[in-house]
């Protein structure tokens, strides 16, 4: 298990501004390769003071699992709202870090460009491993729906006429999930990509697999006194 010393100091303000800065540095074109070959799913559980990062890499022509790997940490801070990635980036990091394979994508639970501060855990990882990601959150933060729905059962996001995001219906009776743009990655693209990777479920396969396997690691792992100190 690595052991992560929790932060001494964190300033809220400072990483606000941390985040409008970042936002600057985000692209909003593709840059995938013509054919995409692989895409991951990205999520975080946790229990008593320790994080599980989880990364899952399927073939994106199947949605068939082809690698997995789990990162276990001491969570470095608490919970804050709009500053959720400062306390994911790290297991999520060390996760990926152990990958073989390196997919053409991510797909991140949480928010990207829709964002208070323009820079959600979506993009903030993709700025840090300057690779494309696309924020897939299950509940709305930022933006106001359009109240008009396309055909393809998509909403756009917009905050003082700037679109931000989409509502995307995945799963005909369920209730949207929320994409926007992480980085490297249009949102045009963005709602094609989740909408290509959702199965039976509302949650595209990728971000399920994650999200299963986090949570499969946190229930084997005895966590000890020590690690909460």
């Amino acid at each position: 298990m690595t052991i992560l010393r929790k932060m001494p100091s964190f300033s809220v303000e400072r990483a606000h501004e941390a985040q409008r800065q970042m936002s600057k540095r985000i692209i909003f074109e593709d840059r995938l390769p013509r054919k995409i070959r692989s895409i991951a799913g990205v999520d975080v559980a946790y229990m008593k003071g320790v994080s599980f990062g989880a990364v899952a890499v399927l073939d994106y022509e199947s949605l068939n699992l082809i690698e997995s790997q789990v990162a276990v940490c001491n969570t470095r801070m608490p919970y804050i709202p709009t500053l959720l990635s400062f306390r994911e980036i790290p297991p999520s990091v060390l996760s990926l870090k152990k990958l073989k394979l390196q997919p053409d994508l991510f797909l991140v639970d949480g928010q990207g460009f829709a964002h208070p501060y323009r820079c959600g855990f979506a993009s903030h990882l993709g700025l840090v491993i300057g690779r494309p990601t696309i924020g897939v959150a299950k509940s709305r933060l930022f933006g106001e729906m359009e109240n008009a729905r396309t055909k393809e059962d998509i909403a756009l996001l917009k905050h003082m006429h700037e679109v931000v995001g989409a509502a995307v219906t995945t799963k005909r009776g369920s209730k949207p999930v929320y994409v926007s743009v992480g980085h490297m990655v249009s949102l045009k693209t963005a709602i094609r990509i989740v909408k290509t990777c959702a199965r039976d479920n509302r949650i595209p396969e990728p971000l399920l697999k994650a999200h299963q396997i986090a949570n499969a690691e946190k229930r084997k792992v005895h966590i000890p006194s020590a690690v909460n100190d």
